[in-house]
């Protein structure tokens, strides 16, 4: 039975959105400081803008509910559900000022798509934009991969609404037995990889050619959009633009290592290297990695364009692990991706995309556990119609932990799996509705949804304006698994029908 939020719920939903507006606020430092840092005084204008605004209404919102004590289920849910957009709404601005970006809604796009770590972006004259506008794209790619709720409760705030927040955000699983513990985990790991590759990548575009301080940067950018699975670049060529095999090999391992369940970074830690060759999910990664990349190489085999199985393995396994991971980063153009790629090929990196990665990574789509509990599922289904009225059948897997294939566990499985499904079938016939090719608006579909980022060329400066919207959010629900932002927009409605019905009777 749906129950209606009331004025009280909406308070302390607003004081929790305020909490998070004003880390917005936070955060929009770090591009203000670049902007001052490299004298881009107009630049710092627009983040002092914005920076204002955030703390303006972030103050306000956290007055509307001075004590509002712990989150409940409902609440968090709305908390979860409206932050990604507002946050996203709020980080645009100071795009839109850049003048790269034809129009607001345009800015939205991007601030968007950085937040959820999706990477398709509509920018013009990429090439020719501010340091510090750059540092604001990537550092909505740190903030949005390791999840809103993540960064809040790192820093100690949130307070006992914690394990609430976080399991709304689409991560149910705990890394550690204490949610503050966890996040603070994953925190580390994500700024240790960071530091690390960054630095690697570095002294690749330095040895390339670089000046020192534009090398720094682009090595810190390609880090995080690497590990945060994402695919904003500082080029307008991706990273095709450098044209470096020792770069694009780091890239592959930051987005392996983006796809991994952080449960395991934390076993391993602990010593326990069984539990990486034991987990079901990294099995099966290994087998649909291996399957995936021999079904493109053979179909770019095909092609005129890569004729040397040096580049048909260069840039089809990158461009597997890119899309398998929902990170977004080509090494090839957007034409090439239409014209050298086969049908065949093109269908698997949707297909990869469409799936994902591992469950508790920074990967988007339905994931590789999802769908081994359903394949599971099936088996034990076959097995209990075969045996005996009285036998019991049970399967047991290993995920970051000894599991059984339970009802609860397939229940929700196949939810996630079928508003997948579903959105991208409507995202689909958006698109073919527009008058775009079936084959790219199933591509571009699946890349907004799953927030993988790749596009076939519809998603561009020049795109429809309702399909622009609809892609929106497309990327706002997949990033948050559909179930929050869906279970939200049900309640509102729920609530608003009840409010109309109460207004009557007392009118009465």
């Amino acid at each position: 039975m749906w129950q209606r939020y009331t004025l009280y719920d909406f308070r302390v939903v607003a004081h929790y959105l305020g909490d998070l507006i004003l880390l917005l606020a936070a955060v929009l430092v770090v591009p203000f400081a670049t902007a001052v840092v490299f004298h881009e005084w107009g630049p710092a204008v627009h983040y002092l803008y914005a920076i204002g605004i955030s703390l303006v209404v972030g103050t306000t919102l956290c007055y509307v509910c001075i004590s509002p004590g712990q989150l409940n289920r409902q609440q968090a849910l709305a908390v979860t559900g409206f932050a990604w957009i507002i946050l996203a709404v709020i980080g645009a601005i100071p795009l839109f000022m850049s003048g790269h970006y034809g129009s607001y809604l345009d800015a939205l796009f991007d601030a968007v798509s950085g937040f959820t770590s999706t990477g398709a972006s509509v920018i013009t004259d990429l090439d020719h934009l501010a340091y510090s506008d750059n540092m604001w794209r990537f550092v909505m790619h740190f903030v949005g991969g390791l999840g809103l709720v993540v960064i809040l409760l790192s820093l100690g705030l949130g307070g006992r609404s914690s394990s609430t927040m976080y399991s709304r955000e689409g991560r149910s699983e705990h890394v550690l037995p204490n949610i503050v513990q966890t996040t603070r985990l994953i925190m580390r790991i994500a700024i240790v990889m960071v530091v690390v590759f960054g630095a690697l990548i570095g002294c690749f575009c330095y040895v390339a050619g670089m000046e020192p301080v534009r090398a720094f940067l682009h090595g810190l950018w390609l880090a995080i959009t690497g590990f945060m699975t994402a695919g904003f670049t500082p080029m307008s060529s991706n990273v095709y633009a450098y044209h470096s095999l020792p770069m694009e090999i780091s890239l592959m391992v930051l987005m392996l290592l983006g796809g991994i369940n952080f449960g395991l970074y934390a076993a391993l830690w602990k010593g326990r290297t069984n539990d990486l060759f034991s987990d079901i999910e990294v099995r099966t990664i290994a087998v649909w990695l291996t399957l995936l990349v021999s079904v493109t190489a053979l179909s770019l085999a095909a092609s005129t364009m890569f004729s040397e199985g040096s580049a048909i393995m260069r840039r089809g396994l990158f461009m597997v692990i890119s899309a398998a991971s929902t990170s977004g980063l080509m090494t090839v153009t957007e034409n090439q991706l239409v014209t050298a790629f086969s049908s065949g090929s093109f269908l698997v990196l949707a297909l990869a995309m469409s799936v994902g990665l591992a469950s508790g990574s920074t990967a988007g789509g339905i994931k590789i556990h999802r769908l081994a509990i359903i394949a599971r599922s099936v088996v034990v289904t076959i097995k209990q119609t075969a045996s005996a009225d009285t036998a019991v059948v049970i399967s047991k897997y290993y995920h970051v932990g000894k599991r059984v294939v339970s009802d609860a566990a397939v229940k929700e499985a196949m939810t996630i799996f079928t508003l997948f499904i579903a959105m991208y079938a409507v995202g689909t016939l958006a698109a073919i509705a527009y008058g775009y090719e079936a084959t790219s608006a199933i591509f571009d579909s699946v890349a907004m949804a799953s927030n993988g980022g790749l596009t076939s060329g519809i998603v561009s400066a020049d795109m429809p304006a309702g399909l622009e919207a609809l892609y929106i959010v497309m990327m706002w629900a997949g990033r948050l698994e559909f179930v929050t932002l869906f279970a939200l927009v049900m309640k509102i409605l729920v609530s608003a029908k009840e409010g109309v019905r109460i207004a009557r009777e007392e009118a009465e």
